[in-house]
């Protein structure tokens, strides 16, 4: 060794989870992304759904009451409402702040959207709604609640292209949660619930699908999904204070359950359709499927 030799000491450090962190740190870069977009076009579609209104409008007004075709026109006005909707959540996305919680029935929004849904989902797949007829009120953006049930029942259409049946349903139920009663100790109480299920009996999905599913970005649909739909979904719920649960094997459909709290401090009648809906309230302690 002589008085010129020189060394170089570098040291490394392996962060566990640092790839994890990374990929988290793109996905939110990624869904920045998206809002922009989104608050981007969502100004010029409202536009464009404006003068659909308007002349819809003007077309109703020169039908009378009676007329063959009024019908038609009052579907696609309908429509259009529910795609200003789509459009506000659109913004939402880009400015939570535009969120405006209501009360309302599940119910309201399943049984508003039959129609649409019918329309989406194709003449191969039934659609069947056991709709509760004495309902919880929640509280929530209505538009968000359409969203979800739209997602959802879109999803359970992508995964029976060969046909099948997309069930909705909605239920009271009473989750049991363990809360603190004394130091050391803790006890159950019951949290009263609204339950929304959508049920398919398509392809269904492994473990390792299920494990990814409210990713941003994750779809099972190859070239087909953009991966934002589930995600979306989850966000809703667990944003309103809700869950959200799947239960799905290869071969056996799936089941997503819903559930959201129920707003008991009023007595609001629940929503009601003339429709023969099915009743059922019970103890929800697991997320069991029905047989």
């Amino acid at each position: 060794m002589t008085g010129t030799d020189r060394f170089i000491l570098a040291m490394a450090e392996d962060l566990p989870g640092s790839s994890a962190v990374e990929q988290r740190l793109h996905q939110a870069e990624r869904l920045e992304a998206v809002g922009r977009l989104a608050g981007g076009v969502a100004h010029d579609f409202n536009n464009l759904l404006t003068g659909v209104l308007l002349y819809c409008d003007l077309l109703l007004a020169s039908m009378e009451p009676l007329h063959r075709a009024r019908h038609y026109a009052e579907e696609i006005r309908k429509a259009g409402l529910q795609a200003t909707g789509l459009v506000r959540q659109l913004l939402a996305v880009a400015r939570p702040a535009s969120s405006q919680p209501r009360l309302l029935s599940l119910n309201e929004i399943a049984d508003g959207m039959r129609n649409l849904l019918v329309r989406l989902i194709g003449e191969n797949i039934d659609l069947k709604l056991q709709l509760d007829s004495n309902l919880g009120l929640v509280k929530m953006d209505p538009t968000q609640a359409q969203q979800v049930l739209l997602n959802l029942v879109l999803n359970a259409r992508d995964a029976m292209p060969r046909g099948g049946v997309v069930s909705v349903e909605t239920s009271n139920c009473n989750v049991q949660v363990l809360a603190e009663s004394a130091p050391g100790r803790s006890s159950k109480t019951s949290l009263p619930c609204a339950l929304f299920v959508v049920e398919d009996n398509g392809n269904g999905m492994d473990d390792c699908m299920r494990a990814h599913l409210f990713e941003p970005f994750f779809t099972t649909k190859g070239g087909k999904g953009n991966g934002l739909g589930l995600a979306t979904v989850h966000d809703i719920v667990t944003t309103n204070g809700g869950l959200i649960h799947v239960e799905s094997s290869t071969g056996r459909g799936t089941r997503v359950s819903v559930l959201l709290p129920l707003v008991t401090e009023t007595a609001i009648p629940p929503y009601v359709t003339n429709d023969s809906y099915s009743t059922h309230t019970g103890e929800l302690q697991s997320f069991k499927k029905k047989e």
